[in-house]
Formats: structure tokens, C-alpha cells, sequence
């Protein structure tokens, strides 16, 4: 007796389910933050996309975060290369606010890599220049005396220090910031061939930010912009990290990978529990 068609639609449908498989995803949290800062991306990604894998790294919690950026590239990427092994289908990264910076450096400089989406959320990849979250950790510190503090031999075993951007002293930015200048590859190192290589190997780049973040500063910096020395933003195109499509911008985003994402009304510390940003962001970028 053969089966009768509703029969063979509900067979077809259960089986559409069973095969349904998404990737996993590896969450980075923030500065000064934990593991729990990511339960409610974490709690949703499972939600909403039932059987996902997810992993929420639990290093460089707390006062830790403030440890310098390639010692926490390093380490987290050891993590992450140890997940791709175990997804060899691929996984997918978000990172958020300095999570983001470290994750997008972490890509560049670990090219053996499997991540398909990367998702930067609310990160300073462009740098920071702006101190009202630093008041927090550094009481007396002022934004235009900060790099005094941050352009020197000691500032820079601290992470902000490492991709503190002051328009206003290149020079010393140049001279002593011993991260952000070789993750962009506009100093060159032993590195700078790879740095491509790793970065272009993404399906996606997502980047997420708003204007009404007021930690990210200047806010666009999420986005790659960045301001000049009359701190006037200059936008990700007109950057020369991207014309001379440095560490792969430029690549990606003639090859249609790149989204970018301006949400309004969200400070920079609920871009990471806001539901409606989870769902519209980010959700819908991890298959």
C-alpha cells in the first residue's frame, strides 16, 4: 500500500527538521566584563535556533580584560582554533565592544581560522578616543592629556593604551602603540603577509553601532570610521586603511561581504541584551 501524500509532506517536513544544522557560535564579551555578559545573546541564539553549539570564552574576565591586547589574542585564539577543529563545518564569531577588536585581530593573525560570520558589536575598530567610560578604571584621567599616560612604554601593557587613537598626536601613536597600527598593517612586521590572508577568508563581516552609544567614541569607529586631526569622521571608504586595503577591507566589501549596521537609540551597554537587536542584527547572520 502505497503512503498517501499528507503521509509523505509530514515525512518530508520531519526530516527538513532533522537536517537542519547551524553552526556553532563563539561569543566574545566586553572589557571589564565576563562570561555571564553573554547569557542573553547566548539564551536567544539557542531560542531561536534551537541545537546551536555555544561557546562563551570565560578569559580575561574582569580587571584581566585590561591585560594587553595580543596576550589576549593569543590566548583566545587558542580557544577558538581548538572549537574550529572540533566544527570543521565552520563557525561563526561575535564579539562585543573590545571583544570585537581582539576577535577581528585574532582573525587576522590565525589564518588556520574556520570562522564563516564575523559580528562586531559596538567594537572600537578604528580605535578610541574618548573617556567616559575610562572614568571608570582611570578616575583622573582627561582626553587630552590621556596620552600621555597611554603613549609610553608602561601605558602600554593595558589594552585600552594599546588601541588608544589620539588624532591629535600621531606621531606618538605611531611610536609607541605596539597593537592597533600592526593589526591595521600600517606598520609593517613580521605578521603583515598573513594579516590578509586571514581576514579575507571571511563569508561575512557584520559591523554594528549607533549613534547613540556614547562609549564608542567616535561612535562610527565601529564602522571603521575614524575621526581626522581636526576631528572631523572620516568615513571607512576614505580611510586609508581601507584604499590601500591594508589587512582586507576593501576586499570584502567589493565581493559584497560586508554589512554595516547603524541602530539608533541603543547605548553601548545594551547593544548585547537588547532582544530586538539580537534578533534583527545578529540572529538572522548565523546559519
Amino acid at each position: 500500500m502505497l503512503p498517501k501524500p499528507w503521509m509523505l509532506l509530514l515525512l518530508f517536513g520531519l526530516f527538513c527538521q532533522l537536517s537542519v544544522a547551524y553552526k556553532p557560535v563563539v561569543l566574545v564579551h566586553g572589557i571589564l566584563a565576563d562570561k555571564g555578559c553573554m547569557n542573553v545573546v547566548a539564551k536567544r541564539i539557542k531560542e531561536l535556533h534551537p541545537g546551536t553549539v555555544v561557546y562563551a570564552t570565560d578569559r580575561f574576565t574582569g580587571w584581566s580584560s585590561l591585560a594587553p591586547m595580543w596576550h589576549q589574542v593569543d590566548a583566545l585564539a587558542a580557544d577558538l582554533l581548538n572549537i574550529s577543529k572540533a566544527h570543521p563545518e565552520g563557525v561563526h564569531l561575535v564579539g562585543y565592544s573590545q571583544g570585537g577588536l581582539v576577535s577581528r585581530a585574532i582573525l587576522e593573525k590565525y589564518p588556520e581560522h574556520n570562522v564563516q560570520t564575523f559580528i562586531s558589536l559596538s567594537s572600537p575598530q578604528a580605535g578610541q578616543y574618548g573617556t567616559k567610560f575610562l572614568h571608570l578604571y582611570f578616575p583622573n584621567l582627561w582626553l587630552k592629556t590621556a596620552f600621555e599616560i597611554f603613549y609610553s612604554d608602561v601605558g602600554q601593557y593595558t589594552s585600552v593604551a594599546n588601541y588608544w587613537n589620539d588624532p591629535h598626536h600621531q606621531k606618538l601613536y605611531y611610536k609607541y602603540s605596539v597593537f592597533l597600527p600592526y593589526a591595521n598593517n600600517e606598520k609593517a612586521s613580521n605578521q603583515s603577509a598573513i594579516y590578509k590572508q586571514g581576514f579575507r577568508k571571511l563569508k561575512k563581516l557584520v559591523l554594528i553601532g549607533g549613534p547613540d552609544d556614547e562609549v564608542i567614541t567616535p561612535w562610527q569607529s565601529s564602522h571603521f570610521g575614524y575621526y581626522n586631526e581636526n576631528e572631523t569622521v572620516i568615513d571607512m571608504k576614505d580611510q586609508d586603511i581601507y584604499k590601500q586595503d591594508m589587512f582586507g577591507l576593501k576586499t570584502l566589501d567589493e565581493s559584497g561581504r560586508i554589512q554595516i549596521i547603524t541602530q539608533a537609540g541603543i547605548d553601548h551597554f545594551s547593544w548585547h541584551i537588547n532582544l530586538s537587536v539580537i534578533d534583527k542584527h545578529i540572529i538572522p547572520h548565523l546559519d
